[in-house]
């Protein structure tokens, strides 16, 4: 478990910069953004895939995947956080969000943005509950058990209603959303019982994982650099790659190892052991650029 304000050491360990989380590491290969770590997990565990494959269902996911974060259901969310969590409390942890969000958490500005904000959730509720749900299904694709669509669709709201004052009973009660707390009840109950069935996880601590990737080998071939991508940028060359969205001022830099219309691939280097690890960004909401002067690292 990383701290939820930085620094972040196990992460600094290996060379990384990008300051969201989680992170997955397979082998020295660390990818970045859940999106980006749900397709790698789809693709090297097919057997237990939550994808869809019928080409209607695959829009409704991305389309679902989009709107959670793309469409402001999770900034909405975020701002929903209650004036009253002891967290904003500490200057700390509220310079941190600041930096991280790029706008204000202070307490007042808090409070005055939540109105618009409720305002937007009631919406996205309504929209679950009268578009997607209405007609009774369990699950978003109508399936016997969640798929990956309902991951992509359920986090935010399964975030925000668990959280403490965030929504006013009388706005987003049970009984003015009752599909969409089902649904959420169901996907809490399916959860439970896949925990209960799983193998139990092996839990490290954080230097002992940064010397498990850093001797690790990498898990995936190195890749190429597509030939005819837009920002013609060439194998081999330095380059940044940060997110756009939040997080934004924390830059990772490194050769460039691969560069695909779905995802970036940079090599650094770990500040322990002083092995190259391969980090890969997703190009949705990032930009890469080349590092005039060569390297940075």
């Amino acid at each position: 478990m990383q701290p939820p304000t930085l620094p972040r050491e196990d992460i600094n360990a290996l060379g990384i910069k990008y300051r969201r989380i989680p992170l997955m590491a397979i082998g020295r290969d660390v990818y970045c953004d859940t999106r980006l770590i749900l397709q790698k997990l789809e693709e090297r565990f097919p057997s237990g895939t939550l994808g869809a494959s019928l080409p209607d269902q695959k829009a409704l996911e991305g389309l679902l995947a989009k709107w959670t974060i793309d469409g402001g259901v999770f900034a909405r969310a975020a701002q929903l956080i209650p004036p009253e969590m002891p967290l904003l409390n500490d200057p700390k942890f509220a310079k941190d969000r600041e930096e991280f969000m790029g706008r204000s958490w202070q307490k007042e500005d808090i409070a005055k943005a939540r109105p618009e904000a409720i305002a937007h959730m009631r919406g996205f509720f309504d929209f679950l509950e009268n578009t997607i749900l209405a007609d009774g299904r369990s699950w978003v694709l109508n399936t016997p058990e969640p798929m990956l669509a309902d991951i992509e669709a359920i986090w935010p709201f399964h975030w925000v209603i668990g959280m403490q004052g965030a929504l006013p009973p009388s706005l987003f009660g049970k009984e003015n959303f009752p599909k969409v707390y089902a649904w959420i009840a169901r996907f809490d109950a399916a959860i439970k019982s896949a925990k209960a069935s799983a193998p139990k996880p092996t839990t490290l601590k954080g230097a002992e994982a940064v010397k498990q990737i850093t001797q690790a080998e990498f898990a995936e071939p190195e890749g190429e650099v597509e030939a005819h991508d837009p920002l013609g940028l060439r194998k081999g060359q330095y380059v940044e790659s940060w997110p756009i969205d939040s997080g934004f001022r924390h830059r990772d830099s490194g050769q460039l190892v691969a560069l695909t219309q779905r995802e970036v691939v940079l090599k650094t280097q770990a500040k322990i052991g002083h092995k190259d690890v391969h980090v890969h960004h997703p190009r949705t909401n990032f930009r890469i650029q080349a590092v005039s002067g060569g390297s940075k690292m």
